[in-house]
């Protein structure tokens, strides 16, 4: 029986998500075993966008799909939500037509994803402005997912081939940090890294290494408390768990030591203390990973980048790579189900 395909959903019509679907499944590999992909979306403005990237003749290949039909490889096998008028989605504007398209995407995504007849979401970029635009109340993907599938428990993920880091902060200001933190919620995140580095990744013995806040983690309270109170205790009690937790460690030393292999990955307090020294290695093949959720979802790092929608130069380099982690996260899965 063939694996159930990926579903890529096309995000924004108005970004570059429907620009870097077709680059990437003109792109895709037949050679290997992966899932094949269905994308949820517009004829149309796929159609548009096999033109502004010089790949007309896919246009061809966008073939109708629905659930239970194989997806056939190179073809953007095409489960059709939405029927746009390219004149009402003009390139890198976002409005309310394009908010209620890409939270449409996602639902049927999400709807599929629960009853297996997609293997996994792969999300491509949607504007936020546009959700409100369309009277959508959700900040983004992530919010949606987990109200849909009642996750409660989640976290994100930025996941490469040389280092993989979550937040205990997402969103939030540097200087409310610190009162953000709590022992709770750093012992949370690491322990639901522990569990998809086992689950999605098939990493049987993680080693987490957890930042510390300040720098030389605080130096022993000359600067700073919050390694002593806070993030110590989590990491005691994700060691008395079985966990293998190192830490509070140096923030300008600990992912350096990532990157050369010692640690699978990095528990990080704060959003840019993960990002940069990310993006820096991974900047244009990072993966978006949800963790929690009942469902596989990976996404692209990037947002929808409407300053180039239209022109043909968007990078799919994220989104194959989201594709291909979907694939790995959906085989791993599959394997951990018959043992």
């Amino acid at each position: 029986m063939s694996k159930p395909p990926l579903g890529i959903t096309m995000g924004c019509p108005a970004g570059i998500g429907p620009e870097i679907i077709v680059r990437a499944i003109a792109a895709r590999s037949c050679s290997d075993d992966a899932p094949g992909c269905v994308v949820l979306g517009d004829r149309r403005i796929l159609e548009r966008a096999c033109d502004v990237t010089g790949l007309g003749y896919m246009k061809e290949r966008i073939t109708p799909w629905q659930p239970g039909a194989p997806a056939e490889r190179g073809n953007i096998n095409l489960l059709e939500e939405t029927r746009l008028a390219c004149s009402d989605v003009p390139f890198g504007k976002e409005s309310a037509v394009t908010g209620r398209a890409a939270y449409a995407y996602l639902i049927r995504a999400i709807e599929l994803a629960l009853d297996g007849s997609i293997s996994g979401i792969v999300t491509a970029p949607l504007s936020k402005a546009g959700l409100r635009m369309a009277g959508i109340n959700h900040p983004g993907h992530t919010e949606i997912l987990a109200e849909a599938t009642g996750t409660r428990n989640y976290a994100m993920m930025l996941a490469g081939s040389r280092l993989r880091v979550t937040l205990v902060t997402i969103h939030c200001a540097l200087a409310d940090v610190a009162a953000a933190l709590s022992t709770p919620e750093v012992l949370r995140l690491i322990k639901i890294t522990d569990r998809a580095l086992r689950e999605l990744f098939n990493i049987q013995a993680p080693r987490i290494a957890v930042a510390a806040l300040n720098p030389h983690a605080g130096e022993g309270g000359m600067f700073g408390d919050e390694e002593k109170k806070i993030i110590s205790p989590a990491v005691r009690e994700a060691e008395d768990l079985g966990i293998e937790a190192s830490g509070p460690l140096p923030p300008d030393t600990v992912f350096h030591a990532a990157w050369q292999g010692n640690f699978d990955a990095v528990v990080c307090m704060y959003h840019d203390q993960g990002l940069i020294p990310f993006k820096l290695v991974h900047f244009s093949d990072g993966v978006n990973v949800t963790l929690g959720l009942p469902v596989i979802r990976t996404s692209v790092d990037h947002g929808t980048a409407y300053d180039i929608a239209g022109t043909g130069k968007a990078d799919p380099k994220s989104l194959c790579a989201a594709m291909s982690m979907a694939s790995g996260f959906a085989a791993n899965r599959s394997i951990a189900h018959k043992t």
